[in-house]
């Protein structure tokens, strides 16, 4: 009784049904209806053709209602689900979902995207309605009620006379039955694969194609077509009368492949027979669609040959460019051979002995995918700071270089991969790069050494380090950004971290799939070269000039900025008044560090020494001034000269290295201007202040104590190696807290005590972006990083990073 009235109850609300349907379509519905208990009695197929399951001969073919969608260029696409009536679409209607059209949308697209998979689940869950009782039946109008059989080929020819959308929306449309055509050089062509280009047209060889008011132009990513409104869309691949297609972007230059010789084991591949068992010995000549294939035989063919050469990349679109049994295993084999790669890229190095390795370092400009000369042919020298000698010659850029780069980058991210990949590829992208980084850290390590003088542990571990990490990070949010707003950014990088701050600033960017211009600081530009790739990101090496430029440039929406206040507020000004571009700027500091008597003197003067001397103090969250409570002023003072003494000052090279060169000579000469007029203004130099007696740019680490609030240097951010001291009252928090934030920067603080509750009401008064407790210099790649007041605005890092390059 119980088992035999839960099993009735169960089957109550189940059906017994009859499948029509083919593929995979069919065969998902037909698995989600058996999970739901209900059983299915007969499956019915599409005809078939000579042997061959032939979709086309089933009359019923409804995807010419998404081919309208696409043609009318509807806004929006859907599907109905309806009880049969003689009408066949007239019935009422049980079940409706619709979707928005994106603007390069193609009948693949919106079926993969939506239909397949919203189908499937509405089939499913219709039948379910109708099983419990709930199907609703609206009624529709029976006006215009016909059904249209698969538009003619006759009838999809392209007018050209007409605005570049509606050209665009046409080819779509009828992709890839039954193709849009046009007729070029007397021959039908068909045209797939259309995308509508935004101002930037890329340069290329002008084609006449019938019927057009303007030539069109093959370029190296397609075919642009020009509509009557002089607006451009660019399309992908051409298919000729007999069957064969071809990229567009080789249309002059299809037949120029030099034959492979094959070897017999590679003549013997057998899945073509496998597939056209209706023809009797598969010949050179033998054409797979001609011979009975269709595009289900397509996903078949490139299946098979993926599981039997484990690791070939082969696209359906292969097939369709080599139709014939001799030019597809030509395609295959040079695949399979490593044959058929893009063309090699041509890198002139600058290549050193140093490090007891060979380091080669790019020093071209990189625009539009390759590496070349500045276009006036300038070149400027790069100075190893460890001994004043040239490491090489690197381009100076100028201007046109801005706009040739640019253009690059527009072009790339309008009608290029990069933005329109499934978000995933694009972070599978991104982790290589780190992988990349990280199989090369010693080199980039180095790199950094001899062009920066970062002492090479530290380079290893966070010049480079954290650059990988960086990468890693924003990697993971590709498919977890909502929001994608490609643009093209620039980026302006300091000299103190070159290759961090380009991950720092460039990661997001990417992981939204945006373009980038990068110009490094002009003094430093060798481990950035290193981060390029064809036309995401373009590098330009140069001065001012082309970072002004940068700022003008109509067609940039967002540039991130990190260095000088000056230079910060020039930027932001430019950006206003060209075109309202976004902004993020990372300026200035003079981050003020205050400890308190109850501290752990140990960790307070090691740690307080680190927040003065890392990175030889050329670090944007450096403490710039410290405050020590008097108690302990002179005793804190003491054990910091100790500790100064035993640091070893020398070559960035040496692992035992301590502290080495600061990054170029102008540099060096301000800190020590900066430390004579300490002294002038009676602050008392208790150690260092001046150039270490050798080669290169060495400033000996420097202590300054009895520093007034009203003095240069308690104001003015130093960027070197000089430690500023300022004793405050016992007990004195809120005067100290006032002291401290008596500047016009924000970037970053700090406090060292026992007192928790001292910590956290401090913490919370500091005007500072980011506040270190008992600790200094810890930064996450998961936490925003960024000022206030003149220290800028916009962080990066963490979700603030990404939202920043968004929003």
């Amino acid at each position: 009784e119980g088992y035999r009235g839960k099993l009735c109850n169960y089957y109550q609300n189940k059906l017994r049904l009859a499948l029509i349907g083919q593929s995979l379509f069919g065969q998902e519905v037909y698995t989600n209806l058996r999970k739901q208990g209900h059983k299915v009695v007969g499956v019915f197929t599409v005809p078939d053709r000579d042997g061959k399951a032939d979709p086309l001969g089933f009359d019923l073919n409804l995807i010419q209602s998404n081919s309208k969608t696409l043609i009318q260029g509807d806004k929006k696409a859907g599907f109905s689900i309806f009880w049969a009536d003689d009408g066949l679409d007239t019935g009422p209607i049980l079940l409706q979902r619709e979707c928005p059209v994106e603007p390069n949308d193609t009948v693949d697209s919106l079926y993969n995207r939506f239909l397949f998979p919203e189908g499937i689940k509405a089939m499913v869950e219709s039948v379910q309605l109708i099983a419990d009782g709930k199907a609703t039946r609206v009624p529709q109008t029976e006006e215009g009620a016909s059904y249209e059989g698969i538009q003619k080929k006759s009838n999809s020819k392209v007018n050209l006379a007409q605005p570049a959308e509606a050209i665009h929306n046409w080819i779509r449309g009828h992709d890839k039955v039954p193709g849009a055509w046009t007729v070029i050089d007397g021959q039908t062509v068909t045209l797939y694969g259309s995308s509508m280009l935004g101002e930037s047209v890329p340069a290329g060889q002008p084609l006449e194609i019938e019927g057009a008011s303007q030539a069109g132009v093959v370029t190296k990513n397609g075919l642009v077509l020009y509509g009557s409104d002089s607006k451009a869309l660019m399309v992908k691949n051409l298919q000729y009368e007999d069957g064969k297609m071809i990229s567009a972007a080789k249309y002059f230059s299809s037949g120029d492949t030099a034959r492979v010789e094959l070897t017999d084991d590679e003549k013997k591949i057998d899945i073509w027979k496998g597939i056209l068992s209706n023809v009797a010995a598969i010949e050179e000549t033998t054409d797979f669609f001609k011979s009975g294939a269709a595009s289900m035989d397509v996903v078949r063919l490139v299946e098979e040959i993926k599981q039997k050469c484990a690791g070939l990349q082969l696209q359906n679109e292969d097939v369709y460019m080599a139709t014939t049994f001799q030019d597809f295993i030509q395609m295959f084999v040079r695949r399979l051979r490593g044959e058929d790669q893009e063309e090699e890229m041509v890198i002139d190095y600058a290549t050193k002995d140093v490090n007891n390795m060979t380091v080669k370092m790019p020093w071209q400009c990189f625009i539009n995918g390759k590496f070349e000369d500045a276009e006036n042919g300038k070149t400027a020298d790069t100075i190893n700071p460890a001994d004043g000698s040239v490491i090489c010659k690197v381009a100076y850029a100028s201007v046109g270089d801005v706009d040739q780069a640019v253009a690059a980058a527009k072009e790339a991210f309008e009608v290029g991969p990069w933005g329109r990949m499934d978000p995933r590829d694009r972070g599978t992208l991104l982790y290589k790069l780190a992988d990349l980084m990280e199989e090369h850290q010693e080199e980039l390590a180095t790199i950094e050494s001899i062009d920066s003088g970062a002492v090479y542990t530290l380079a290893l571990k966070t010049h480079v380090g954290m650059s990988i990490q960086t990468f890693r990070y924003f990697a993971g949010w590709c498919d977890k950004i909502q929001v994608q707003i490609h643009l093209v950014c620039a980026i302006v990088i300091p000299w103190n971290y070159p290759l961090m701050m380009l991950a720092w600033k460039s990661a997001a960017c990417l992981a939204a799939g945006n373009t980038l211009v990068l110009k490094p600081a002009q003094v430093r530009t060798h481990t950035p070269a290193h981060v390029t790739t064809d036309s995401v990101i373009d590098f330009i090496p140069a001065g001012g000039m082309v970072g002004q430029r940068m700022s003008d440039h109509p067609d940039i929406r967002k540039l991130g900025f990190t260095g000088s206040t000056p230079i910060g507020k020039q930027i932001m000004k430019s950006c206003a008044l060209s075109n309202l571009k976004k902004v993020s700027l990372e300026l200035g500091g003079k981050s003020p560090l205050i400890i308190f008597s109850d501290c752990d003197m140990d960790k307070a003067v090691r740690m307080g020494m680190s927040a003065v001397f890392f990175n030889k103090g050329e670090n944007c969250i450096a403490a710039g001034r410290l405050f020590v409570e008097e108690s302990i002023h002179d005793e804190y003072i003491r054990r910091v000269v100790e500790e100064i003494k035993k640091m070893k000052v020398g070559d960035p090279l040496h692992r035992s290295t301590d502290h080495g060169p600061q990054n170029h000579k102008a540099h060096m000469d301000k800190l020590v201007e900066y430390c004579e007029v300490g002294v002038k203004e009676g602050a008392t130099l208790v150690y260092g202040g001046k150039q270490v007696d050798r080669p290169g740019f060495f400033m000996e680490p420097t202590l300054f104590t009895d520093v007034e609030d009203h003095m240069f240097i308690a104001k003015e951010e130093s960027f070197g190696p000089i430690m500023v001291v300022s004793k405050f009252k016992d007990g004195d928090i809120d005067g100290v807290l006032s002291r401290a934030n008596d500047t016009e920067f924000g970037l970053a603080s700090g406090v060292f005590t026992r007192d928790i509750n001292k910590a956290m009401y401090v913490s919370e008064r500091l005007d500072a972006g980011t506040v270190f407790v008992n600790t200094y210099n810890k930064t996450d790649v998961a936490s925003p990083f960024g000022g206030f007041k003149q220290s800028g605005f916009g962080k990066d890092l963490g979700e603030s990073g990404v939202n920043h390059v968004i929003i």
